[in-house]
């Protein structure tokens, strides 16, 4: 099989600067630049102890048959998990497994600090220190069950997007490219370099590669830990199997791999290190694959010779969950076994390295070269880790050319709000053609600038599921670092002017000189603004909306009734002076209220002019 044959990727270090092996220190042990003091490695060890997670369960209301009335639960509480330990190693891989609910994800979760502290009870620890929320982004990667990915990117652009974020601006393009190619031969990915992603409308790479990019993506900037949720759901049995001897691969270049998987195939468990099996959020077995046989022996239910362990030992504890007595026998064995196994853990027999020191080690090796390149030994650790690889600039600059090449190769969107605009400048220019100056025509231009005005929102709706689709990247982007929220805001209301502009261009051309509205060029380009604001308020409008809203047709209902809210009551159907009181604070509220009365003003605002007998004439002041 081609994966088996790829080398091992170089680290980031690597690539920053050549080796040389005559002068090449020992193994283990490296000179620090700045003087002759050798730094040991030592390998880095996650312990969790005690986890504890519980929410409340809502309060439940249940209804009596007879005319007594209503009764109100007490909310219960759910644990999730319950006093979970353990450890994981560099250079191995450690499966979470159970069935659907037993709190898989959720360990997952409390071990990539993807849980309130205030929530979470028992400490996480990386060489004996309590890893805080900031260090743990920078030094750890979190692959989600879901490919986010664009569809219109090739599988190349899609990682060198992701080193521009991840790896630092000092690295030069060039040495950036060699990561991203060897990344793609790390990940078995040669032959799908160049081909799109792909979606439901778009034929792309297969599922497997899809998923080995997700993957790829968030280990660019060689991280010291990598937690996956089910990296193998979906996927055949032998895509499932490339994916989990890539995470082989990652681990035994130097990173701790934790990931919950569902039911892997004998095939797949011969990969994996360690396991842990869980029951509603305890501990039934925490030890090597090898050791089933013999705990489930000595538990009273050997494994037969022919049977999968796998399929067999969950089995075993679904029987004992619907049992009467449940799972407790199962946790109370897996203790006493763990208190009497005879071999000691590696972690008290080997030298210990604080994480501080660790990590400097680990950045003089070459990995993690997006975070601190310099860690001061007499600081706080956390302080020493830069949180971005980038400075807010770099992120701007990243961000608007990945969406101006998703855009430009995606023109269907805006292809269809450009027709639409056509078509509605051309169907309101020929409606309201020529209008007087009439107490009729002064009506008739009020209902042309408020149908005006508000088409320039609706027609941004289309954007919903665009939106929708990129927001579910950007919490995965932004959750572990990769750029700061304000750099995607600010990039995206860059991005967008240009096609604004243009649209605003398109309608006030086909509209302004043919419904015969007033200023001559002067108005125009006041008309012209306030077209481009309403289309800026609406994209703003939609985007924001998109950050609340999870469906597409949610979307669409919320943008529809609210726009009609905002139409109602922007002075059109009612003045200000008669809308209620307690109504008033919406009236200031409507996006559609300001560009209305700024055209309004635009068109009858002159103070030099007034309205006599249908026609426009000067006034003459004396």
């Amino acid at each position: 099989m081609e994966l088996l044959n790829h080398h091992v990727s170089p680290t980031n270090g690597e690539l920053l600067q050549p080796v040389d092996d005559a002068n090449s220190p020992p193994n283990g042990v490296v000179h620090h630049q700045g003087g002759s003091i050798p730094i040991r490695f030592f390998p880095f060890v996650l312990s969790f102890s005690n986890l504890t997670y519980s929410v409340k369960v809502p309060r439940k209301i249940s209804f009596s048959n007879s005319l007594g009335g209503s009764k109100v639960e007490a909310s219960n509480t759910k644990v999730l998990l319950d006093d979970i330990s353990g450890e994981a190693r560099e250079g191995e891989i450690m499966g979470v497994l159970g069935a659907s609910g037993s709190g898989k994800s959720t360990l997952i979760d409390a071990l990539a600090n993807r849980i309130a502290k205030e929530s979470l009870k028992g400490t996480v620890t990386m060489n004996g220190e309590v890893l805080e929320s900031e260090l743990s982004k920078v030094i750890s990667a979190y692959v989600m069950q879901d490919d986010l990915l664009f569809p219109m990117l090739t599988v190349e652009e899609t990682l060198m997007f992701s080193a521009e974020f991840r790896l630092p601006r000092t690295l030069s393009k060039l040495k950036k490219r060699e990561r991203v190619q060897a990344l793609i031969d790390q990940l078995g990915l040669r032959n799908a370099a160049k081909t799109f992603i792909g979606d439901e409308g778009h034929r792309g790479v297969s599922g497997g590669e899809r998923r080995r990019v997700s993957i790829g993506i968030d280990i660019i900037h060689d991280p010291i830990v990598l937690f996956l949720d089910e990296p193998t759901s979906g996927l055949d049995s032998t895509s499932a199997l490339m994916v989990v001897k890539v995470l082989q691969r990652i681990a035994q270049s130097g990173s701790i791999v934790i990931m919950s998987i569902h039911q892997p195939s004998y095939r797949i468990m011969s990969l994996l290190d360690k396991l842990i099996f869980l029951s509603r959020g305890q501990m039934v077995f925490s030890d090597t694959p090898s050791k089933l046989p013999d705990f489930f022996s000595e538990f009273g239910n050997p494994i037969p010779e022919n049977e999968d362990r796998i399929e067999f030992v969950l089995d075993v504890i679904r029987e004992l969950e619907i049992s009467g007595a449940g799972t407790k026998t199962l946790i109370d064995f897996n203790k006493s076994w763990a208190r009497n196994k005879t071999h000691p853990s590696r972690s008290t027999q080997e030298p210990k390295q604080s994480l501080k020191d660790a990590i400097r080690a680990s950045i003089l090796r070459g990995k993690l070269v997006s975070g601190a390149t310099n860690i001061d030994p007499n600081s706080n650790l956390s302080s020493s880790v830069r949180g971005f690889a980038n400075p807010f600039w770099v992120e701007v600059l990243v961000i608007a050319k990945r969406s101006m090449l998703n855009s430009w190769r995606s023109p269907e969107l805006y292809s269809i709000r450009l027709g639409a605009i056509i078509v509605t400048g051309i169907i309101l220019a020929t409606m309201y053609r020529n209008l007087d100056n009439s107490p009729r025509g002064i009506h008739e231009r009020l209902g042309f600038f408020a149908f005006a005005m508000t088409t320039m929102f609706y027609t941004c709706a289309e954007a919903i599921p665009v939106f929708l689709q990129e927001r579910y990247i950007f919490m995965r982007e932004t959750a572990y670092n990769t750029y700061r929220r304000s750099s995607y805001v600010i990039s995206h209301s860059i991005m967008s002017i240009p096609s604004l502009i243009f649209l605003s261009v398109v309608f006030a051309v086909i509209t302004f000189w043919s419904v015969g509205l007033s200023g001559g060029s002067a108005g125009f380009f006041t008309f012209l603004l306030f077209i481009f604001a309403s289309f800026w308020a609406g994209s703003s409008f939609v985007t924001f909306l998109s950050g609340i809203v999870a469906h597409v047709m949610l979307g669409y209902t919320v943008v529809v009734a609210v726009l009609a809210y905002f139409l109602l009551f922007s002075g059109f159907f009612i003045t200000r002076d008669r809308i209620p009181k307690y109504w008033l604070w919406f009236h200031y509220l409507s996006l559609v209220k300001y560009p209305y009365q700024g055209v309004l003003q635009n068109e009858f605002g002159d103070p030099t002019t007034c309205f006599v007998r249908g026609r426009r004439s000067s006034i003459t002041r004396r």
